[in-house]
């Protein structure tokens, strides 16, 4: 009467016959005993929970949309969307899962937030390779996963490939060696992936654009063939394409196709910037799962 119908506590008093103390007493009462629950929803809960509603509806995957102001800067919201990824990722871990992990600057901080506990079984896989014209690309994703490992006591497949080949047929070659084919074959069996998207200009940059991954000319050749960003270091167009993009052949990256295969695919983004390498990524079908900033997810649904 009183929570349901907005009935006073004279009211229901009169009409059950009782003080209005009783009726207190016995609200209280409720509220001790777990049948009537308050629970306070911030301001923010509507517009995150609408924003969520309407990517989920049209892309077809679960939203988790972080709550962020737009006066928060870009590097507090890309740790608070870590931190969400980072929980839900813990969500799906059970024993014998084989967890494929793109790097990048949103990786490495989210794989900085996972818990600490063991996962019996639990195999790491890294999903694109890492070496740049310098090497030191593989010291830095070994760092971020051999982290991470110890933190679930889990074993690590590296995958010491160039993250880009000079020649397609240089990576052609390198498929067919027996290391090789046996951490991709690793990368198959994976049954959840975590992963961001890249983008050319964002506010925190993407790792593979400001680590000497890319020359002038690479750059030049995916602005001509309309790439807006990657997933797992393979570029996509805005479209969602990604088959006729040249740099994708020399590429070391899971690719759109393979990373559908895997069961629980968790994509995780921060940056307004993002929000059409985002909206690429989802359209190309490579996540299950999202989580992303309130400010990058209107973003998203804004573009045309």
């Amino acid at each position: 009467m009183y929570y349901g119908e907005a009935q006073t506590m004279e009211a229901i008093a009169s009409t059950l016959s009782v003080s209005r103390s009783t009726v207190s007493r016995m609200l209280r009462d409720a509220r001790e005993a777990g049948l009537v629950q308050i629970t306070l929803r911030p301001p923010e809960a509507h517009r995150v929970e609408e924003l969520s509603r309407r990517i989920s509806r049209q892309y077809g995957v679960q939203v988790h949309v972080v709550p962020a102001a737009p006066s928060t800067d870009e590097r507090e919201r890309l740790n608070m969307v870590a931190e969400t990824g980072a929980a839900l990722l813990d969500e799906m871990l059970e024993p014998g899962t084989t967890l494929g992990v793109a790097w990048g600057t949103t990786m490495a901080a989210l794989l900085g937030m996972v818990r600490t506990r063991p996962v019996p079984g639990l195999r790491i896989v890294q999903l694109n390779g890492a070496i740049n014209v310098e090497g030191s690309g593989l010291t830095y994703i070994a760092t971020v996963l051999a982290r991470a490992a110890t933190r679930w006591d889990a074993t690590v497949h590296q995958f010491p490939v160039p993250a880009f080949f000079d020649y397609p047929a240089t990576r052609e070659a390198m498929w067919r060696e027996r290391s090789v084919q046996r951490v991709r074959e690793v990368q198959r069996q994976a049954t959840v992936a975590v992963f961001s998207v890249g983008a050319f200009d964002a506010e925190v940059p993407s790792h593979v654009y400001t680590h000497n991954y890319l020359t002038e000319d690479d750059l030049h050749s995916l602005r001509a063939d309309g790439a807006v960003g990657d997933v797992c270091t393979v570029f996509l167009r805005a479209d969602g394409g990604h088959r006729d993009i040249a740099m994708n052949a020399r590429g070391s990256g899971t690719s759109p196709d393979q990373l559908s295969r895997i069961p629980r695919r968790l994509l995780v983004a921060s940056g307004s910037r993002k929000a059409l390498p985002l909206r690429a990524a989802l359209r190309a079908g490579v996540a299950t799962d999202v989580v992303v900033d309130e400010v990058t997810a209107a973003y998203l649904l804004a573009l045309r």
